[in-house]
């Protein structure tokens, strides 16, 4: 059973940096996905950004047009557990959301960003951007 526990959420001026932490255990699979996505009150889950891994190998990184440039995701991984990354700079107020890490089982590629293909969910953390 994956289990994924993110970290790193908080409260920032426009223009700052926070860096987001997903830690990912139970995982056997050599293809998945994770990605970040976030929810703002009174809206949908949104994909912010992807990363798909094909045999432990072949990378790929998806953003949402909103934060390109902004925003980078990497993961880490050591003996059986994962380590995803957001770095996010630049911040916005509209960047103001909670902030969840899920995993897919499969190596997405246009649908990474849809929160319908992933199979685990982190508990979130959320993200205050102030003006």
């Amino acid at each position: 059973q994956v289990q994924l526990v993110e970290s790193g959420g908080g409260s920032v001026e426009a223009g700052g940096s926070l860096r987001l932490s997903c830690v990912a255990s139970g995982y056997t699979s050599s293809t998945y996905s994770m990605g970040w996505f976030r929810q703002a009150p009174g809206k949908g889950r949104e994909g912010v950004a992807a990363i798909a891994t094909i045999n432990l190998g072949g990378r790929s990184t998806y953003y949402a047009g909103s934060v390109k440039g902004r925003f980078t995701i990497s993961q880490n991984s050591a003996l059986n557990t994962l380590t995803l990354y957001l770095q996010m700079d630049s911040l916005k107020p509209e960047d103001t959301a909670e902030y969840y890490c899920a995993a897919s089982l499969y190596a997405l590629d246009w649908s990474a960003l849809n929160p319908d293909r992933y199979e685990y969910w982190g508990q979130g953390t959320q993200v205050t951007v102030s003006s």
